[in-house]
């Protein structure tokens, strides 16, 4: 009863009865998931030891329920959990596959998998895959990406720094380009108008500062902006160099968004979760995101 309750409040009925398009959330992590492979620390033991609060990878699907279909967003390492969750969610009222995936970069966890389309798992049959120019020249030239372009198992579609898909009567996606580790490929973000609502999806940066758009501006002009919250705090990893794998802090994007209404802040949803952020395991942290007035993705939500 809870659960419903909460889904209500964060997605309006009048928006469910108008057949309006929404989000649901099927992931959070980071690339490694959480709990974190080889972690038997404090952050990780409770999700071991209790499946209920293990946290799949970062992942979006765009609900449309005039049209029938759905698209996914990251093609996650834990896809097979997501679809399944998906469908449970959703009731079996869908299609079990996306009408269509968008990869936001080459990075484990927002790409692999793409490898469960393969002939060994659904064989599946032109699912449309949005992405970048290197991006799809990555896939298209390494293996075994590039057998699921020749079996036609997925149909890799360029899109570009500044581009605008209307993939329904209700719902365009527009692209961007943000500075991340783009050692095999560009990396992507996305504003999406879906209905009357319009998302704001970054789950990978540098640094707000290193982008060539105004942060501000752009979530004050969305309704919901999940954004990069990979690292509560500095020195969140003991031994190692920060500087080598940057994200905006979740401190230092509460401190930027500091002097903005609360409306403005409580438009922002931190998700890409590290399994050393405190966020995932840490009650007394939580409360104080949501009390400064943010918010914090929940896994199985609808937005």
């Amino acid at each position: 009863m809870r659960f419903s309750l909460i889904l209500l409040l964060l997605v309006p009925v009048s928006l469910i009865a108008r057949g309006q398009p929404y989000i649901i959330v099927l992931g959070v992590a980071q690339d490694g998931g959480y709990p974190h492979m080889g972690c038997t620390k404090e952050c990780c033991r409770s999700a071991w030891e209790n499946p209920s609060i293990r946290r799949n990878v970062v992942s979006l699907a765009l609900v449309d329920p005039v049209s029938q279909h759905w698209y996914l967003f990251e093609a996650t390492p834990d896809i097979r959990e997501q679809l399944h969750l998906f469908r449970q969610l959703t009731s079996g009222k869908y299609n079990y596959l996306p009408r269509a995936v968008f990869v936001s970069h080459a990075h484990i966890g927002h790409y692999t998998g793409l490898m469960q389309f393969g002939r060994e798992v659904m064989n599946t049959d032109g699912i449309s895959l949005y992405v970048m120019p290197r991006m799809k020249a990555f896939l298209e030239n390494n293996g075994p990406w590039d057998q699921l372009v020749r079996l036609e198992n997925i149909i890799p579609v360029e899109i570009n720094d500044g581009s605008e898909l209307a993939i329904s009567e209700e719902i365009t996606v527009k692209s961007f380009s943000v500075p991340h580790r783009n050692e095999y490929s560009e990396t992507a973000a996305y504003k999406i108008i879906a209905g009357n609502r319009s998302y704001l999806f970054i789950p990978d940066i540098n640094k707000w500062d290193k982008m060539n758009k105004d942060i501000i501006s752009l979530v004050q002009s969305s309704d919901i902006s999940f954004l990069d919250g990979t690292f509560y705090s500095q020195g969140e990893l003991p031994g190692r160099n920060m500087d080598e794998i940057p994200h905006p802090f979740i401190v230092e994007t509460m401190e930027l968004f500091s002097r903005e209404d609360k409306e403005t802040k409580n438009k922002i949803h931190f998700i890409h979760f590290n399994h050393s952020n405190p966020v995932l395991y840490n009650k007394g942290i939580r409360e104080e995101i949501l009390t400064k007035g943010f918010n914090i993705a929940e896994q199985g939500h609808n937005y």
